[in-house]
């Protein structure tokens, strides 16, 4: 957190690891999914009094989208289980032969992708397609699938991309319902929104003009608010055009009739199958109302601080 710039002296409160300094404090919860018999929920995170979910709204090369969902499915939980459990279940569905691939065989898919998303594991000896980097060719001849030419089977398929996303909304409503209810709040800042997530730790142009920030107490009007939102205001053209393919390819069709991060991501990552899945268990409603409580006009004629620092901690 310090490495990215989260201290309490720029964020003026105390810093604390959400499942303990060693990552070890959790509270295991059972989940029925896909074969996962448990999460290893943050041990802090749940002994809170209540929950701020603070997010910044960007781009998610797994699922399109990062919001209030995103940020709590993974940032409630321990490292394993945030990166090898809740990431990991895009593997869950077979999508080649695993008898027949080769690492040599691997490695040819690989050279015929443009973001080299075919991987090989030296030591499990296991062949893999990183979906975070997959575009799916933005629904063109997929590549990697043409090189295989049948020998593995090789094929992407949308099944595996949503298992994240519903796997995201079972994690993040073990999370709220943690909690009394009229003690969970979200708040969406749509401001610098980048492609890709800021588990990167780089900086990254904004692809999205600033929106501004939402704030409500239902996480699926949250999200989709959000998204609709960054639909509306579109891509940021003279950005993208700027930006080289090796870091990120878009969609050649800016006109097609697709959300802004599945023009960036692929087609088979919609952005709003999370907040499908979450409207489904209950978690909330994709049906909201925009109140402004705070133009930007308004926020631009306002005074600035008198002071840089705090007389006292505001915490207590």
């Amino acid at each position: 957190a310090a490495f990215r710039g989260y201290t309490q002296e720029t964020c003026g409160c105390p810093i604390i690891p959400i499942a303990g300094v060693k990552d070890g404090y959790v509270k295991k919860k059972e989940v029925d999914f896909a074969g996962i018999e448990s999460l290893d929920a943050a041990g802090v995170l749940l002994d809170a009094d209540v929950l701020i979910n603070l997010t910044h709204s960007k781009g998610h090369g797994s699922c399109g989208y990062g919001g209030a969902f995103k940020n709590i499915a993974l940032g409630g939980y321990s490292g394993p289980t945030r990166w090898q459990t809740i990431h990991g279940v895009v593997q869950r569905d077979s999508y080649f032969d695993e008898e027949k691939m080769t690492k040599e065989h691997i490695e040819k898919l690989k050279e015929a992708c443009p973001r080299n998303a075919p991987s090989w594991d030296d030591k499990k000896k296991k062949a893999s397609l990183v979906f975070y980097e997959c575009d799916q060719c933005h629904g063109g001849e997929q590549l990697c699938v043409k090189a295989d030419d049948g020998k593995t089977g090789w094929t992407i398929k949308p099944e595996n991309l949503d298992s994240f996303q519903e796997l995201m909304a079972v994690a993040a409503k073990i999370i709220l319902d943690s909690f009394d209810a009229a003690k969970i709040f979200h708040l969406n800042f749509l401001i610098d929104i980048t492609p890709f997530c800021d588990c990167y730790g780089m900086a990254m142009p904004a692809v999205i003009d600033d929106i501004g920030i939402l704030g409500t107490k239902d996480i699926v009007a949250a999200d989709v608010a959000s998204l609709d939102l960054i639909a509306e205001q579109g891509l940021n053209e003279s950005i993208i055009k700027k930006i080289p393919e090796k870091y990120m390819r878009v969609n050649p069709d800016l006109s097609a009739k697709l959300h802004p991060w599945q023009l960036i991501h692929g087609p088979f990552k919609d952005p709003y199958k999370v907040t499908k899945y979450g409207e489904a268990r209950g978690m909330g409603s994709s049906k909201y109302k925009l109140i402004e409580v705070l133009s930007a006009e308004e926020t631009a004629a306002m005074e600035p601080p008198k002071h840089t620092f705090e007389s006292g901690p505001s915490f207590f």
